[in-house]
């Protein structure tokens, strides 16, 4: 049941366009950071699944070409006020940069659902997403536990000011601050890119080849990590975040050390579901966590054959 709704579905990297909204459907946008990711995808094929069901939903998939392009998330979300939608199912660039736009919306009396990071703004209907503090924690504890409570860690971000990135980090450092043998010794930024995560983690190798551990906050930059690793001949275990197929696979093959896993799927289907309750007059929970745990060599024949 689990991998049925965490499956992973590989879509290439698009822009759909507004859908013309017609006759009494509910009219919902998905506002994605990118669609340049097996996550983003997820996203989608959630959203997707729950219009099918309904049967009552004009649904728009939209997203900025990449996650740190901001701005033109913000026009997307202003196209959509022009447009008059229902109900904004958003993931915001940047936490706090979406805010005006968001207001802008709920002053056209557009309700507006923040997932899967977080917003500050207080005049959103509800949070769908995963408890990413405690999703850092999990991967904390797993470093801790394989090094013994003792060695160097160097933890790579996503991009810096996404409260994504904030969270998880902080669930993290939380738990390996707790052991006094645990070093961390770099925190840096990648822009959630592979190629990026690569020559930061090459960067990071040449200043701590005695490096122990390295923790990244996405799959995609985990996977980055790891050719640099391989590369180098280290022994650093690799953890990441997100149950991408290719790191699910390198978990198998013993390359990667394991990751959190979380449901992107169930994003998008609860932001369809709940957004038609909002339009219905429905009261929603103000926050939805979706499932999140630890993937490892333990319980990886769970994921992959």
């Amino acid at each position: 049941m689990m991998k049925k709704f965490l499956a992973v579905f590989m879509v290439g990297a698009f822009l759909i366009p507004a859908a013309a909204w017609a006759g009494e459907k509910v009219k919902v946008a998905v506002i994605c950071k990118a669609m340049d990711s097996e996550f983003w995808s997820q996203v989608k094929d959630g959203a997707e699944k729950a219009v099918a069901e309904l049967g009552n939903v004009d649904l728009s998939v939209l997203a900025p070409d990449r996650e740190v392009n901001v701005q033109q998330q913000v026009q997307i979300v202003e196209d959509c006020v022009v447009k008059n939608v229902d109900v904004i199912c958003l993931a915001p660039c940047g936490s706090k940069e979406l805010i005006p736009a968001m207001e802008a919306a709920a002053a056209a009396g557009i309700q507006v659902i923040v997932f899967d990071t977080d917003s500050p703004w207080d005049g959103k209907a509800a949070f769908i997403g995963t408890n990413e503090i405690k999703g850092g924690e999990e991967a904390g504890t797993y470093i801790a536990a394989a090094l013994n409570g003792k060695g160097k860690v160097a933890l790579i971000g996503g991009v810096m000011g996404h409260q994504t990135t904030i969270d998880r980090l902080q669930g993290c450092i939380i738990i390996l601050r707790q052991d006094p043998d645990i070093q961390m010794v770099s925190v840096q930024p990648a822009n959630a890119g592979r190629c990026v995560a690569m020559t930061v983690m090459e960067n990071i190798l040449t200043s701590n080849p005695d490096l122990d551990a390295v923790f990244t906050i996405n799959a995609e930059m985990a996977m980055g990590a790891l050719e640099a690793v391989e590369a180098d001949r280290s022994d650093c275990k690799v953890v990441g975040y997100y149950q991408e197929k290719s790191a699910l696979q390198a978990i198998k093959d013993g390359r990667m050390a394991g990751l959190v896993y979380m449901s992107p799927f169930g994003m998008g289907e609860l932001c369809v579901r709940n957004a038609v309750k909002l339009k219905n007059g429905e009261a929603i929970p103000s926050r939805i966590d979706t499932p999140m745990g630890f993937v490892s060599s333990e319980n990886i024949d769970e994921w992959v054959k």
